[in-house]
C-alpha cells in the first residue's frame, strides 16, 4: 500500500510581506494605545495607587 505525501504549499514573498506589514500595524496600534494611556492623567494615578498598593 502506498501512502501519498502532501507537500505544503509554499508561501509566497507577497504572502509573507503581507504578514510581516500586518504584524508591525498591530505591534503600532499597542504601543500607540498604551502611549494614549500614559498621557491620561488618572489613568498615571490609578497605576501608581495599584503599584503601591502591592507593598
Amino acid at each position: 500500500m502506498q501512502t501519498v505525501h502532501e507537500h505544503p504549499q509554499q508561501k509566497t514573498p507577497a504572502l509573507r510581506a503581507g504578514y510581516k506589514l500586518l504584524l508591525i500595524a498591530v505591534a503600532v496600534a499597542g504601543l500607540l494605545g498604551v502611549f494614549l494611556l500614559y498621557t491620561n492623567p488618572q489613568f498615571m494615578i490609578t497605576m501608581a495607587d495599584q503599584l503601591w498598593a502591592c507593598f
